[in-house]
C-alpha cells in the first residue's frame, strides 16, 4: 500500500509554474488580452516615435492650414490625419503625444508607487503615533478631489508638464500608502513573518525581502490602473493649461489648444480626446485583468 502512494506521488503531475498559471487566468479575460495589445501597440509607438511619425510634432505648413484627413474632401496623404490651425501634422503629433503620454504614466507611477510603499511598511510596522500620523495624512489628501488636490499642487509649483507630473503623483499617493499598509498587517500575523523575527532577522529585511514581495499582487493591480489615472489627470490638467505648454504635443494641451475649431474642424478635438479614451480603457481592461488573475478569489 505504502509502495503504491509513493508510485502516485512520483508520477504526479509537477505544479505548473506561477507565470504559467498566471497566464492562463489572464487570457480567459478577452477585455485584458485586448488592453495588453492596445498596451503594447502604444509602447511600440511611444518608442519608435521618431521613426513613425511623417513629420516632427511641431512642423508647421502654412499652406495646409486645418487640413482635413486623408478620406474628407481637401484631404491628403501628405497629412493622413490632417492638420490643426497652425499647419501641424495630426498624426505626428499623435504619435509623439502617445511617447509623453507613457512617460508621464511610468513617472507618475513610479514615484507614486515608491513613496506609498515607504509610507505603507512605515505604518504597517510602527503601529501608533507614526501608523497615526501617516494614515491622517493620506486621509486628509484623499479627503480633497482627485482633480482640485493636482490643481492645487501646480499652482503652488507653477505651470509645466514636470510639475504636473509631481502633481499627480501626489494624487495617487494615498491608494498605494494604504493598499501597502493593508497588505502588510494582512502579512504580519502569518507564520513565516513569527518564524523570521525569531531567527532574528533584522527590521529593513523583514520589511522589503520577507513582507514586501507578498504585498505586490494587490500594488501591481493598483499600479495598472493608476497608470490611466495619472494619464487622464495629466491631460485635464494640459486642457486647463496647468501641464504641458505648446508646443509639447500632449493629449490634453491639444485639446485645449483646438477647442475653439471644434465645428469647423471637428479632427483637432476628436482625435486627441479618442486617443486619452483608448489610452485609459486599455490600462482598465488590463487592470481588471491582472486582479482576476492574481487574486485566488477571483479565479476560476
Amino acid at each position: 500500500m505504502a509502495a503504491d502512494t509513493a508510485l502516485a506521488v512520483r508520477h504526479s503531475p509537477a505544479p505548473p509554474h506561477p507565470l504559467v498559471e498566471f497566464w492562463r487566468y489572464f487570457r480567459q479575460n478577452k477585455g485584458a488580452l485586448l488592453g495588453l495589445a492596445v498596451i503594447v501597440a502604444m509602447t511600440l509607438t511611444a518608442v519608435f516615435a521618431d521613426a513613425l511619425a511623417p513629420h516632427p510634432p511641431a512642423e508647421q505648413f502654412r499652406d495646409a492650414l486645418l487640413r482635413p484627413p486623408i478620406w474628407q474632401d481637401g484631404g491628403t496623404t501628405r497629412f493622413m490625419l490632417g492638420t490643426d490651425d497652425i499647419g501641424r501634422c495630426m498624426l505626428s503629433r499623435l504619435i509623439h503625444g502617445a511617447r509623453v503620454s507613457m512617460v508621464v504614466g511610468v513617472s507618475v507611477i513610479a514615484l507614486g508607487l515608491f513613496l506609498g510603499v515607504v509610507l505603507g511598511l512605515l505604518a504597517g510596522f510602527f503601529p501608533g503615533p507614526v501608523d497615526i500620523g501617516i494614515m491622517r495624512l493620506m486621509d486628509t489628501l484623499l479627503a480633497l478631489p482627485a482633480l482640485l488636490l493636482a490643481i492645487v499642487v501646480v499652482a503652488i509649483l507653477g505651470p509645466g508638464l514636470f510639475n504636473a507630473m509631481m502633481a499627480v503623483s501626489v494624487v495617487v499617493l494615498p491608494g498605494f500608502a494604504r493598499l501597502t499598509r493593508a497588505a502588510v498587517l494582512t502579512e504580519l500575523s502569518k507564520d513565516y513573518v513569527t518564524a523570521a523575527r525569531m531567527t532574528g532577522a533584522r527590521l529593513p529585511r523583514l520589511m522589503f525581502i520577507t513582507v514586501l514581495p507578498n504585498c505586490l499582487a494587490p500594488l501591481i493591480v493598483q499600479a495598472t490602473l493608476g497608470f490611466s489615472t495619472a494619464i487622464l489627470d495629466t491631460a485635464a490638467l494640459g486642457f486647463l493649461g496647468l501641464g504641458a505648454q505648446p508646443p509639447t504635443p500632449e493629449w490634453g494641451t491639444m485639446l485645449s489648444d483646438a477647442l475653439q475649431f471644434i465645428q469647423r474642424a471637428w479632427w483637432v478635438v476628436t482625435f486627441p480626446g479618442a486617443a486619452i479614451l483608448v489610452t485609459v480603457l486599455a490600462f482598465n481592461l488590463m487592470g481588471d485583468g491582472l486582479r482576476d488573475a492574481l487574486d485566488p478569489k477571483l479565479k476560476r
